[in-house]
């Protein structure tokens, strides 16, 4: 079928009057009307994103990342999804020798990540991988992971994570949990019977 011009014009029109009806008066309501309102494309440049920083009270876990999501608008706490974003995106810079995270998993999150530059290792289940500059992975829910940064230079990464709400973390070398609800809380607990305290 070639171009008809003329259907072009009518399918503008088309989209016209969906957009703002006959009259020429905007549609745009509830969530379309905070997009309609919006007078420009939503941009942060990461270069002037503040890096924050952290480390364990001992020393033996550090590491820095610029929160690129809550630049964009991200409310973590929020059961908004419009508000909480369903994705999480983070750079992360772990400096030589630093290990930012203990070993754990998750049990909802997926995480991806990209090496943008540096080198280091990916402990997980199987034992150890070797990352450096262009390499991409991910982590499943249920899948434990940690990085190290072995060598002499920075080790920057894209973390992309899909932000699932009420899900709780592993720690497999102490033995712990995170839980979310009804309120955040690190515990170790021995397995117990379902109804163990119920009746």
């Amino acid at each position: 079928m070639g171009y008809n011009p003329t259907m072009a014009v009518d399918m503008r029109r088309v989209g016209r009057d969906l957009f703002w009806g006959q009259g020429g008066v905007s549609r745009c309501s509830g969530r379309l009307k905070n997009f309609c309102e919006r007078k420009s494309m939503h941009k942060v440049n990461t270069d002037k994103i503040k890096e924050e920083t952290w480390s364990s009270p001992k020393g033996k876990f550090a590491g820095a990342g610029k929160e690129v999501s809550e630049a964009l608008g991200r409310k973590p706490p929020s059961t908004d999804l419009m508000e909480r974003h369903p994705f999480d995106v983070e750079i992360c810079r772990i400096a030589p020798g630093q290990t930012p995270y203990p070993y754990h998993s998750h049990s909802m999150q997926w995480e991806f990540y990209h090496v943008i530059s540096g080198k280091g290792i990916v402990r997980h289940k199987d034992g150890t991988t070797v990352i450096e500059a262009g390499d991409a992975f991910i982590f499943k829910p249920g899948e434990p992971h940690q990085m190290t940064n072995n060598s002499s230079e920075d080790l920057i990464l894209y973390v992309v994570a899909d932000n699932p709400m009420g899900e709780s973390c592993h720690y497999p070398d102490s033995r712990k949990w995170v839980v979310r609800s009804p309120e955040r809380r690190l515990i170790r607990s021995e397995p117990l019977d379902y109804y163990d305290g119920e009746e």
